[in-house]
């Protein structure tokens, strides 16, 4: 007979390599949709970044990223030229430069996610209040844990 705790061992193993599978599969679809719209793996992710974050300076980009100031401004420069963002003084600061995604664009990208959307929303429409408690409450704790690593690993970088 096993023990609840061999069981639950199978278990977090079994989600562990589910989750494993999901993340390869993510990175996957992610750089099929790059190369989909015309535009590098980073280029897409940066875009969504943006999306996420709304107007941000280089330098904050810099820091979600973990790229190098260099490596930014040439991010930047081919967003900007592909029509995804673009260079704004700030408002309240005219030093600083924000850099500020193109809602147009972000409706084109998201355009080309539709399929997955709807197959994602059918999904979850056969679960019940609950259970996508639950399921949001989980991804909200993975997104916690994994941007507690990326700062470890953008730390070790920095030495």
């Amino acid at each position: 007979m096993s023990s609840g705790n061999e069981v639950n061992g199978a278990l977090i193993k079994s989600l562990a390599k589910g989750m494993q599978r999901f993340g390869m599969r993510s990175v996957l679809f992610q750089q099929n949709m790059a190369q989909k719209i015309g535009v590098s793996h980073t280029d897409l992710k940066t875009a969504e970044i943006l999306k996420e974050t709304g107007p941000i300076t280089a330098g904050e980009l810099a820091k979600i990223t973990g790229l190098s100031t260099g490596s930014v401004t040439a991010l930047i420069n081919r967003l900007e030229k592909s029509g995804y963002v673009r260079r704004e003084r700030d408002q309240l600061d005219g030093r600083r430069v924000m850099i500020e995604p193109i809602p147009e664009r972000q409706e084109q990208i998201k355009s080309h996610y539709q399929s997955l959307s709807t197959a994602t929303k059918d999904l979850c429409s056969s679960y019940n209040e609950q259970e996508l408690n639950f399921a949001i409450q989980f991804i909200e704790d993975i997104i916690t844990i994994m941007d507690k690593e990326i700062d470890i690993l953008m730390r070790e970088r920095e030495g």
